[in-house]
This record gives C-alpha cells, sequence and structure tokens, in this order.
C-alpha cells in the first residue's frame, strides 16, 4: 500500500475540521437553555425561571468550560505540528467524537436525576477519552520527530489531566449527589504537574 501524501493543506484541513467540530459542539451546550427559555410562563420572570433551572444552566457553563479547556490544549499540541500521519489522523477522530459526545452527555444530565451514576459515567468518561486521544496524539508525535516543526512540551499534562478526570469518575459514581462538579478536579492540572516536577 502507497503513503499518501502529507501537505499542508492536508494539515490545514484536519485542523480546521477539528474546529469547525468543536465550534459545533459548543454550540449545541446551549439548545437545552433555549428550550428551557422558551417555557417561561405568563407571570413567570426571568428570575424564577433560573432559580428554577440554574442546575442546567450551571452544566452549560461547566462543559463550555472544559470544551474550551480541550481546545486550546489541542490547538497548542498542532502549533508544534507540520505534518501528520494516518494514527494521528486516527486519534484526532477519538478527541473529536469525545467532543460531540459531550453535549449528548450533559443534556443526560440535565434531563436526568441528580444522582444518575451511568450519566454522570458517561459525562466524565468522555472526557476521559478525550484527554487520552490528545495524550495519544503526543506520543505519536514524539515517537515521529519529523512531523513536528519545533519540539513539544510538556508531556505529562495530558496525562494529569487524564488521571484527575478518571478519579473524578470514580467520584461521581461513587457520590453522585456532588455531580460534575467532580471535574472541576481539572483545575489542579497545573497544581499537579508542579509537584511532580518538584519530585
Amino acid at each position: 500500500m502507497t503513503e499518501h501524501a502529507r501537505t499542508d493543506r492536508g494539515l490545514d484541513r484536519l485542523v480546521n475540521f477539528s474546529d469547525a467540530t468543536v465550534a459545533i459542539a459548543i454550540t449545541l451546550l446551549i439548545l437545552p437553555l433555549v428550550d428551557i427559555a422558551s417555557d417561561l410562563r405568563d407571570g413567570e420572570g426571568a428570575g424564577d425561571l433560573l432559580r428554577a433551572h440554574w442546575p442546567a444552566l450551571l452544566e452549560f457553563l461547566i462543559t463550555f468550560w472544559l470544551i474550551s479547556r480541550f481546545w486550546i490544549l489541542h490547538h497548542q499540541v498542532f502549533e508544534h505540528v507540520r505534518s501528520y500521519n494516518a494514527r494521528v489522523m486516527q486519534l484526532n477522530f477519538v478527541w473529536l467524537i469525545s467532543i460531540v459526545f459531550l453535549p449528548f452527555a450533559a443534556n443526560l444530565l440535565n434531563s436526568g436525576e441528580n444522582d444518575d451514576r451511568v450519566a454522570h459515567a458517561l459525562y466524565l468518561g468522555s472526557m476521559v477519552v478525550t484527554s487520552l486521544a490528545l495524550t495519544g496524539i503526543e506520543l505519536v508525535l514524539r515517537r515521529n520527530p519529523e512531523l513536528l516543526a519545533t519540539p513539544l512540551g510538556d508531556s505529562a499534562r495530558g496525562l494529569i489531566a487524564a488521571g484527575l478526570l478518571s478519579l473524578a469518575l470514580v467520584l461521581s459514581v461513587v457520590f453522585p449527589s456532588i455531580g460534575l462538579l467532580w471535574a472541576l478536579l481539572l483545575v489542579l492540572q497545573g497544581t499537579v504537574a508542579r509537584l511532580l516536577r518538584r519530585v
């Protein structure tokens, strides 16, 4: 089997497709809130609606933040890339499917019971896949330095993110009443990275 040519245009298309997919996924997050806003009853103010549906708003804000964080990390990795191979493309699609799944998983949380362990597992599990897919991309790039224009930075951040999200996944199943707030463990990524560097 002959190897397909890898061109600058091909890399641009890969990155642009990824960016567009993330943009669509992050936009889909607002749709449940649009539906909630359309249910405003006569005599009910926006404050009443927000008080009644604050968990949905919180899920939107946290998931928006998480997807934007994943996109930033993806962007930072691909800033170093000058070419790609089939494995990078395959792992990128795994990364994309986990991103596209997040609005559905967030909506499950919004629609179901607060202690729905399966919904929490799907939500946080998809983010574990996101982190591991990007870590896999970095690993492939490190093993194929000819694909890089400049060296990649810290190699531990993806594994730290995956570890923190895996911990959040376990905690959300054991203590589902905390819900998706366990995902905020991700804010400790920098602290954990600094501690590991000291060790």
